[in-house]
């Protein structure tokens, strides 16, 4: 456990069920290589980074989500253009290509994530942020980096809860990566991230939770019949509105994270 980003006490025993149809066992292979294609894809184009047009990276993320099987559903209004914060509350590894499929940003991730194969690859290629979440010293250094990036004119992608949750439970944003945007004097964008199924019950299948291993999440994905991916994009809070971090924080938590009712919702938008 970090000392400043809390793990979540979820586990994919105790949270994680497969409700729903499952797929066909080879299907579920095709949409487990069609993944892991696009992955290796980005690899392959990762060092152009910036180069490459904002909507090419939107449609390539929203093709990993739907290779594995997931259909996406994204509502609200565009995110703004220029140094913007993009935060959301944190269920699965499909919340980074589906946050990117919103707007492309520059993504804080856990330095562990540099170390997973091939994505770990992609991920350093793009212009990930990583941090150190054992070492308290590191954290001055990395809001300053992730200031730096928002005064260029950048976007950054933060899940502020620190750590995975199943997603009917869920934690609480922790303030620090809210000073960046304070001391850049840029806006903050919440999204709201679900999953559900078909139908319109919640799902826990894709959470990536625990000890859970990228591997067995992934397989959970691609062999569940059904689900859907939702990104509420909610309203940007502009820069000046709250005087410090932590009213910041509790401001975009209360965007971003999702009600604990069970109960559908109808999307705007659909891709």
């Amino acid at each position: 456990m970090s000392v400043w980003l809390p793990g979540a006490p979820c586990t994919p025993r105790a949270c994680v069920e497969r409700t729903g149809a499952a797929a066909a066992v080879p299907l579920a292979v095709l949409r487990l290589a069609a993944v892991t294609v696009l992955v290796l894809a980005g690899a392959v184009l990762s060092p152009l980074g910036g180069q490459v047009p904002a909507p090419v990276v939107r449609r390539w993320c929203r093709w990993i989500v739907r290779a594995a099987g997931v259909q996406v559903r994204v509502t609200g209004t565009a995110a703004p253009t220029g140094g913007l914060l993009l935060v959301a509350n944190h269920i699965s590894w499909l919340d980074i290509p589906l946050l990117a499929a919103v707007r492309p940003a520059r993504m804080l991730a856990k330095a562990e994530i540099r170390r997973w194969p091939v994505a770990g690859q992609v991920a350093a290629r793009g212009g990930v942020l990583f941090i150190d979440r054992d070492r308290l010293r590191a954290l001055p250094g990395t809001v300053a980096r992730i200031a730096d990036a928002l005064r260029a004119g950048g976007a950054v992608a933060v899940f502020p809860e620190g750590s995975t949750w199943c997603g009917r439970a869920q934690g609480h944003f922790r303030r620090a990566v809210f000073q960046a945007a304070l001391d850049a004097g840029v806006p903050v964008q919440p999204v709201r991230i679900r999953y559900r199924l078909a139908g319109g019950a919640a799902s826990t299948a894709p959470a990536f939770v625990g000890d859970d291993s990228l591997l067995a999440s992934v397989w959970r994905v691609v062999s569940t019949r059904g689900l859907v991916a939702e990104a509420e994009v909610r309203a940007a809070i502009a820069p000046g509105g709250h005087p410090d971090r932590r009213t910041l924080a509790r401001a975009a938590q209360r965007e971003a994270l999702p009600e604990p009712a069970q109960a559908p919702i109808h999307a705007v938008l659909v891709s």
